[in-house]
Parts: structure tokens; sequence; C-alpha cells
């Protein structure tokens, strides 16, 4: 395998991923989250851009949680058509079949929905979607290049009620976009899956806060209350990281959304987990600040858009609160633990972690049964 000066690119045939259960802190272990690595310069990057692309241009990095990401801005001439583009560089722990359930799975929703704004991928020299290099660091990577979708990120503006059921809508066109989709890695263990919420419960060990511990501790033991529910529900490939940050959007398109990025935690969960991620991110930041009786106003907009494409059944509309509080505890337990172990990417890291406990107390402060009533129904 050769560096990146000489830049050898290898196909990849994606072995299968055996089902495994989680164990210990194993989960957070999976896809990258725990892994250290070298990190890639701009002027590299852009020598990988050029080698493996034909594209001369400059870039500029992404904030991200675990890999390298980088925007390409391609010059003029030289077969250079002045488009963006973006650069994913994978953390050398990760696992090619993870990257080749990504791309596949980008490449099954172009076929079933054309029209549903994900990246697409652009070949390599030799006409592949990914492809490993091996770096300056000498670290083996896999690396692709993915069209540039337009607009702003939803965590830099606010959406109207009706901006919403469009972000709504959209979740509910992916979802059934990616039923039909399976592949070997499919099943991977995910730290952001909460199905496997309850194997984050070593973390507990390094919050230091005596009451923010408390406030996790009461949120594992309800999630373990309905757990058996859970593992009932209809299950298939989903987005399940359907945040602020990976919504790209324009108030002046009739959509509202013009792009749904980073496939990185694709996996086959809950559908209920899906949406219960969705309106995670729907969620008031400053309750602490601004107490509210109904936490999932914002949430409804969604819902209502959601159910014109999709819809829940009352078990799954019972249980989602519940996945919301579950997913709040992981951010929780998962951030403050990376924090402590990346201190240099702690503000990224931890930037949705603060306004967390507030949500956590609105849930806390409500039994089981107000919580499992809180969406149904459905105010379509």
């Amino acid at each position: 395998m050769a560096h990146l000066d000489s830049h050898q690119v290898v196909p990849q045939a994606a072995p299968p991923a055996a089902p495994q259960e989680p164990g210990a802190t194993d989960t957070i272990v999976e896809g990258g989250l725990a892994a250290p690595y070298v990190i890639m310069g701009d002027e590299e990057a852009i020598a990988l851009v050029r080698q493996c692309y034909g594209i001369d241009g400059t870039v500029t990095r992404f904030a991200t949680e675990k890999d390298d990401t980088f925007c390409v801005q391609a010059g003029h001439g030289n077969g250079c058509d002045g488009k963006r583009y973006v650069l994913k560089v994978a953390n050398p722990s990760e696992d090619v079949s993870e990257i080749a359930l990504q791309a596949e799975l980008l490449q099954h929703i172009g076929q079933v929905d054309p029209s549903l704004p994900v990246p697409r991928i652009l070949p390599d020299h030799a006409g592949r979607a990914y492809a490993e290099i091996t770096d300056r660091a000498g670290q083996r990577r896999q690396v692709r290049l993915m069209s540039y979708l337009e607009g702003t990120p939803l965590d830099r503006t606010r959406s109207s009620p009706i901006e919403r059921e469009h972000i709504g809508e959209a979740l509910g066109r992916l979802r059934q976009a990616c039923a039909g989709f399976s592949h070997p890695a499919d099943t991977r263990v995910l730290a952001w899956d909460v199905k496997h919420l309850q194997s984050l419960r070593p973390l507990l060990d390094d919050v230091s806060d005596e009451q923010q511990k408390a406030k996790l501790a009461a949120g594992l033991a309800r999630f373990a209350a309905i757990e058996p529910r859970l593992a009932a529900l209809p299950t298939q490939v989903l987005h399940n990281d359907f945040n602020l940050s990976n919504l790209v959007v324009d108030h002046a398109h009739p959509g509202f959304v013009t792009g749904i990025i980073d496939f990185g935690d694709a996996v086959r969960t809950a559908v209920a987990i899906d949406v219960a991620t969705a309106l995670l991110n729907q969620l008031p930041r400053d309750a602490a600040e601004n107490p509210v009786d109904d936490l999932f106003a914002s949430g409804r907009d969604l819902l209502r858009g959601y159910y014109r494409h999709a819809s829940l059944s009352d078990e799954e509309l019972a249980v989602v609160p519940h996945l919301v509080m579950a997913r709040v505890v992981a951010r929780a337990l998962i951030t403050l633990w990376r924090a402590r172990r990346f201190p240099e990417n702690a503000t990224y890291i931890l930037r949705n972690t603060q306004p967390g406990w507030a949500q956590l107390d609105w849930f806390l402060a409500r039994s089981m049964d107000e919580v499992s009533a809180t969406l149904v129904p459905v105010t379509v």
C-alpha cells in the first residue's frame, strides 16, 4: 500500500459483517467513536482530490465527530467545473463494510426516489464509489467524494410550523425509500442506536457530577422498563441521525429541505427510534430558562408532515417519547465520555449536551404513563 504522495488506491470488496451483541463499552468503540487518529490536513486533502478525482481546487474543513470531511471548491478550466463537492476520509478504525453500507444505501435511495435530496457519490478515476488509501501518517482509510447540497444547515436557522412539516415529509419519504434495502453490515452495533442504550451503562462511572449521574441512572431505569416493548416494534434500515446539522434547508425552496446528509449512522433498527431521533432535534434548547408544558410542540409539526408519507402504530407512538428520552441519555453519556477523551474536539462534541439536562428533567418529572400518552393520537 503506497502513501498518499504516490497514492495507490485499491478496490474494496466489503466482507459480510456478522451480527454481534454489544457488551460493556464495546458499543462505543464501534464505528470509530473511541479511536484517536492523525487528522488529514488541507494540503493533503487537496492532493487527494487531484490524484483520485482529477479536481484542482481548494478545501474547507467541516467540523465532524470522527472523520475528516472537507468542502471541495473546484477551480475552473483544465476539466474542472467550478462546482463544490464533499470529500469524506473515514476514521482509520471504520470498517470498509460500513462504508459500503452507506454508499450502497445512497445509491439505492437515488434509484427508488430520485427526487429525495441525498448526496450522489462521484466515482474516482477507476470508477469506484470508495477506495482505500494510506495517508501521509501511514493510516489506511476509506475515501469517497459526493455531491454538495446547497442550502443552510438547519442548526443555523429557524423553522416555521409549515417548514417543520416539510422536514417530517422528508423523513417519511426517506423511510419509504430505505424500506426495501438490506446489506450484510446493516445489523452493525452503533452507540447512537438507542436500542443498545443499556450497553452504555458503564459510562456512568465517568460522570463526575453526582446530580447528573443520578438523572442518567433514572433515565436508564425507565428505558429498561420499555425495552421489551421496543424489541417487538417494526424495524428496517434507517438514517438514524435526522438531526439539525444533517439537514440542509432553504426558506425560499417550496420543500424547505434541500439536503439530507451524513448517513454514517444508518443501521437496521426500530422505525420508532428513527422518528424519536428526529423529534429529539425539535425539542426546545432553552427549556431550562423557559420551561414548557409541551416539550413536543414543534415535534408535532414534524409528525404531521411525516404522516403524509408514513405512519406509526399506537404502540409505536406510545414508545417514541421514551425513545426520545433514551436518546437524551445516550447523548449525555457518549459526549461526556468522548469530550474527556478528545478535549481538542470538546466544543463540537458537547454542542448539544447542555440543553439535554432540562429536557431530561421534563421526562423524569412525569410518570411513565404520562410520557407514553404524549403523542397519542397524532393530529394530522
